[in-house]
């Protein structure tokens, strides 16, 4: 459908495994040097995804890593072992805060972050990881590494011509969908149907109508044509135009059926279950702390703030102001 197929597959689909392989008890918290709060909830969420998790526990890809120097994907590996096989109840994350410039430039020891852009920075870390070493990749092949197979989706953008009915079509893919909860927003579902909703485009930004050979007023949808594995939302609560924090409570189900804002929305559903979350509180974006919830293999929820781990249900993790949500297929 216009989109170009992968010369090579650097990471067959068919290795993942979405289930846990070894279940356990929750593995350790992590120690809070000074504001480092919103690297330890990402860490702790990336950690509790199981396709993920299986993979770094294998060792497949320390075992034929190449990278001279620093090395995400060797990094997270050696520190979801160290998380989930620790007998202490906290262990410092010392590996990542050491090469904390190597993940992001932007990001300085001790002064407070975003943990969404420390999420993005990550998987671009690992994602070039993943590349080391194959510069004569294409495109579509770069997006079948480990990181694109378990977080990796596709947006299709289709641009309706009004006058003629004509269509264009456009996929980009994407690891990660951010969410505008400013308005309509009182639940996941109204956010999600709206991006789903076609939008007329401003008259400045109207297309060139190949058909008609003008410009033309024309609308434009953007649905999901491949859903990700593991879906992550960000919820933004950062008000670009104020500044100020987003405060509402937007509800969130534990079971996401995808199919209504899919390309094809016939057919069985697409359920994805959540298994963690991110809060931010605070009465700003720029201070305040980060802390997180997520399930363990073992099947139950644990609230996961710094270095203590403790268990919680289902209903509390639903009634958190939530900034980052995790889905998994």
């Amino acid at each position: 459908e216009g989109m170009a197929l992968p010369q090579r597959i650097v990471f067959p689909l068919e290795k993942i495994c979405m289930g846990w392989q070894q279940r356990q008890r929750p593995g350790a918290g992590l120690f809070n040097l000074g504001n480092t709060c919103y690297i330890n909830v990402i860490l702790q969420c990336l950690t509790y995804t199981a396709p993920l998790a299986n993979y770094l526990l294998s060792y497949e890809h320390s075992r034929s890593c190449q990278q001279q120097g620093f090395c995400m994907m060797c990094t997270m590996e050696a520190h979801v072992r160290r998380v989930l096989c620790s007998p202490a109840s906290a262990i410092l994350p010392g590996a990542v805060l050491k090469d904390l410039k190597f993940i992001g430039e932007e990001f300085e020891y001790g002064r407070q972050e975003n943990a969404y852009e420390f999420l993005r920075c990550t998987l671009s870390a690992m994602q070039r990881a993943c590349l080391s070493g194959r510069c004569d990749l294409d495109i579509s092949s770069q997006e079948t590494t480990i990181v694109h197979q378990i977080f990796g989706g596709f947006m299709k953008s289709r641009v309706t011509c009004l006058s003629c009915q004509a269509v264009v079509d456009s996929y980009k893919a994407f690891l990660d969908v951010s969410l505008d909860i400013r308005v309509r927003a009182s639940s996941l579902t109204t956010v999600l149907e709206d991006c789903v909703t076609p939008k007329q485009l401003d008259q400045e930004d109207c297309f060139r109508c190949v058909k008609c050979k003008k410009k033309a007023a024309a609308s434009k949808r953007v649905t999901v044509h491949r859903a990700p594995r593991v879906l992550m939302l960000c919820l933004e609560r950062a008000d670009q135009q104020t500044g100020t924090k987003i405060s509402k409570f937007v509800e969130y189900p534990e079971y996401l059926d995808l199919r209504p804002y899919m390309s094809d929305t016939a057919g069985e559903p697409l359920l994805c279950s959540l298994y963690a979350i991110v809060v931010h509180s605070g009465d700003t974006c720029l201070e305040g702390h980060f802390f997180c919830y997520a399930k363990a293999s073992n099947g139950l929820w644990y609230k996961m703030d710094d270095e203590f781990v403790d268990k919680c249900d289902i209903h509390t993790v639903l009634g958190q102001q939530a900034y980052l949500l995790f889905y998994a297929r």
